[in-house]
């Protein structure tokens, strides 16, 4: 412990087997090393925009146990968006000075890929200033196997109508037994990794996340960490990494506690120090709630994710972010923490200091 404590002094990596042993630190020493990181990153700023979630489909060919928001079973409520109700939703935020829309569907086998990718044609010859975050690589490895096309030749028509960044969607945990029991059947941990690989050498950039708190272990945290970095260290294509807390209500796993908030902040603070080469760790306020992500920014953390206005994947879960926050209240409890709020774009450019 000697060793990783002299090595974190010094900002050194730490291998996957010293990266376990961070576990056995105490929050606020965690805490001490991922802030020093943080600062030396971004200072006291804190980043958000002003985006827009749409979830046109919730018609899912998976039935991943984890999740509350695909319509089977516990969501008897199925819907698929037409193209008209989506843009009507999209005329109706720009009006808000949205600057991103992020769109993410279930695997809709009663859809066509034209029906994935048209819309985002629709959005960008109307409004071409909007920045199109959409597609996960679930997504597009459902695309590829329904619809008999290679990844490349779904990243072509991606680029081809209008989408600019990936969400990091669908990496789940890594860990290969662990996706058996929980989301069999989904792109496996290799292909979401080479997806953005593929997606990385086209010159444009991707967020990564991982879902914690169901079935996995801490080991298969630090190990879907280590294989970010890795991918990482290769392409550079990651803005930002996103620890998305699981929301146990309405799903088929069972006798699961909630994480507490000191093992969430320790998986923050241990992102913050592993990842040292992604440069953004993102604290996301609707699957941890705007309090516990307004402390991550004290244990590493330097962004909120967005305004969001509406969501339905992490509320059907239990989340209390089905209708975003407005563009005041991040701006006030970013400010009355003692940081600097600062409005992103999505690839991190900085739009405006308030």
């Amino acid at each position: 412990m000697q060793t990783i404590i002299e090595k974190l002094e010094n900002q050194e990596r730490l291998n996957e087997e010293e990266a376990n042993k961070l576990w056995d630190l105490e929050l606020f020493t965690l805490g001490k090393y991922a802030q020093k990181i943080r600062t030396n990153l971004h200072g006291k700023k804190v980043y958000f925009n002003i985006n827009r979630h749409i979830n046109p489909t919730n018609i899912c060919a998976d039935t991943c146990k984890f999740c509350a928001f695909s319509a089977h079973r516990k969501n008897p409520n199925p819907y698929t968006m037409s193209h008209e109700e989506i843009m009507k939703i999209v005329d109706e935020t720009v009006l808000r000075d949205t600057k991103e829309i992020h769109i993410v569907s279930a695997h809709n086998k009663n859809t066509s890929w034209q029906w994935y990718l048209e819309i985002f044609k629709m959005i960008k010859e109307k409004y071409p200033f909007l920045h199109i975050k959409a597609l996960t690589a679930a997504e597009i490895d459902f695309l590829s196997r329904a619809f008999n096309m290679s990844y490349d030749e779904v990243i072509e028509k991606m680029l081809e109508y209008g989408v600019d960044s990936m969400p990091g969607g669908g990496a789940e945990i890594f860990d290969e037994e662990v996706r058996k029991k929980i989301c069999h059947g989904k792109v496996s941990s290799e292909n979401w990794l080479k997806i953005h690989k593929l997606w990385h050498e086209k010159g444009r950039q991707s967020n990564a996340t991982m879902l914690f708190g169901h079935i996995e272990s801490r080991e298969n945290r630090i190990n879907h960490m280590i294989r970010l970095r890795n991918l990482q260290d290769q392409t550079g294509g990651f803005n930002a990494f996103i620890p998305l807390v699981w929301q146990q209500d309405n799903s088929f796993i069972t006798g699961k506690k909630p994480l507490g908030s000191v093992e969430i902040l320790k998986t923050l603070a241990i992102a913050r120090i592993v990842l040292d080469n992604i440069k953004n760790i993102k604290a996301y306020w609707a699957t941890m709630g705007i309090n516990l992500a307004m402390v991550a920014q004290d244990f590493g953390a330097n962004d909120l994710d967005g305004t969001i206005e509406k969501e339905s994947i992490q509320s059907a879960g239990g989340a209390k972010s089905s209708n975003g926050l407005s563009l005041k209240t991040f701006v006030e409890m970013i400010q009355s923490s003692g940081y600097i709020a600062i409005e992103r774009d999505s690839l991190y450019n900085e739009l405006k200091t308030y």
